[in-house]
């Protein structure tokens, strides 16, 4: 299923859809041409039928709210991680700035080499959903020369603990954002959501309608509207991945405005 998620979002929205609107359509009319006639409805049966509608669309309908709600807050809270790491990123540049040669311009060369690597080798990583790895190297190298450096004066002392501390909150926020590259939703989520959707339709159909065009076009009307929330849930599922997917603005910015001057 993951080659949904690298489809264009104008492919996979309509097709969703008409999927939906044609398994709805195509089991209205096989079930009232072979089963509805065979069905003896009573004169309060229909109150029946639309009870018991409504209450598998409340369920199935909260379900998918709740699955949509989850998706889009995930979704935000890894934009927020995004951010807060390119924020790290320029603090701990600006204060590397204040440090003495030959000191700052080693640590400036290896915090650019990393900027450099996140934003034109590990993003496009992140985009097909695989967890870049090669970033540690480049940490390692710069933590040495950091941790190498002995302040002599108190506020040299002051300048390297607010580096380590900006160092230390840039090596959590990165390991939450490669954490957030595998994240989606569970197999047993969809399982709900796309048996759910079929459940919901065939409800629909247990209605002696006498006009299949009437019949049909409010199948297709319910069939459209859950298709519409599922294609939400798909767009935003997978935060790296897809046209939806986060992209480096925020590192880019950083590099452009601090590292290149």
């Amino acid at each position: 299923m993951s080659f949904v998620f690298k489809l264009p979002l104008f492919v996979v929205g309509p097709g969703i859809i008409l999927l939906l609107v044609a398994f709805g359509l195509g089991g209205l009319t096989l079930f009232r041409r072979f089963h509805l006639p065979k069905l003896r409805f009573g004169h309060s049966d229909a109150h029946f039928s639309g009870a018991m509608v409504a209450s598998i669309m409340v369920f199935y309908g909260l379900a998918l709210a709740l699955t949509a709600v989850h998706v889009w807050e995930t979704y935000e809270d890894v934009e927020k991680v995004v951010t807060r790491e390119a924020a790290c990123l320029a603090i701990l540049w600006r204060d590397i700035s204040e440090y003495p040669e030959p000191t700052r311009s080693l640590l400036q060369a290896g915090l650019k080499d990393y900027a450099d690597y996140t934003i034109h080798e590990a993003w496009p990583m992140q985009r097909q959903g695989i967890v870049p790895v090669r970033g540690i190297k480049r940490l390692d190298r710069f933590q040495a020369v950091l941790m190498q450096y002995e302040p002599k004066t108190e506020a040299e002392k002051l300048l390297a603990a607010e580096a380590l501390s900006a160092y230390h909150d840039m090596i959590e926020v990165r390991r939450m954002r490669l954490d957030a590259v595998e994240i989606h939703l569970p197999g047993v989520m969809w399982l709900v959501v796309l048996v759910g959707a079929a459940i919901s339709l065939l409800s629909a159909f247990y209605f002696p309608v006498e006009d299949f065009r009437v019949h049909g076009a409010q199948v297709s009307l319910l069939a459209t509207l859950i298709g519409v929330v599922i294609f939400l849930i798909v767009a935003l599922d997978r935060p790296f991945q897809g046209q939806l997917g986060l992209g480096a603005g925020a590192f880019e910015l950083t590099y452009e405005q601090l590292m290149m001057h």
